[in-house]
């Protein structure tokens, strides 16, 4: 079982934009390998701490085989423009093209303090963007045309329907995306 759960979509922790993290101890490094423990069993290859409850500015990904997790990032410059198909632990079961810039200058650190200074295109690029819109407080949803908003209102509601997954039933005025 998953060390912790992942926060779904009406979730008000999800739309708050994460504090910094000032305090790296063993605490935190327990923290950092639980999220991986969550993270792969839902299975991701990206999670960020505001999906499990956490209010602090950093995430855990994992992708070609290289796990790692960044402090307090920041992205610094973007260039050009991709698209995408992107889905989320927080948003279960749905996947829809996203453009986002292709290329990112990303800075942050890592458990034992070092700074990171990445570049990062394609796949790595578009999973930070990803979690970093988390730290913010910014679900996918944001990034949705109108057709795919209510594609995906609609998915939610037969998938609530059908009582498949951890679905919170909507509240007026929680959270920027509500099912209607």
């Amino acid at each position: 079982m998953a060390p912790h759960l992942i926060r779904i979509i009406g979730d008000p922790v999800l739309t708050q934009r994460a504090t910094e993290v000032t305090n790296v101890d063993g605490a935190f490094a327990k923290l950092v390998q639980d999220m991986f423990g969550t993270m792969y069993e839902a299975p991701g290859v990206g999670l960020a701490a505001p999906q499990i409850g956490v209010q602090k500015r950093f995430f855990v990904f994992d992708y070609d085989d290289e796990p790692g997790v960044i402090i307090n990032p920041v992205i610094v410059e973007t260039r050009g423009e991709a698209e995408f198909s992107e889905g989320c632990l927080s948003i279960p079961g749905l996947h829809f093209d996203i453009v986002r810039p292709a290329e990112i200058h990303v800075k942050g650190y890592d458990l034992d303090g070092n700074e990171l200074d990445l570049e990062l295109d394609d796949f790595a690029s578009r999973v930070f963007q990803h979690e970093i819109d988390h730290l913010e407080g910014i679900l996918m949803e944001k990034h949705l045309t109108a057709e795919q908003l209510a594609e995906a209102r609609s998915t939610l509601r037969e998938l609530r329907a059908l009582g498949v997954g951890q679905l919170p039933e909507p509240e007026v005025g929680v959270g920027r995306f509500r099912i209607l």
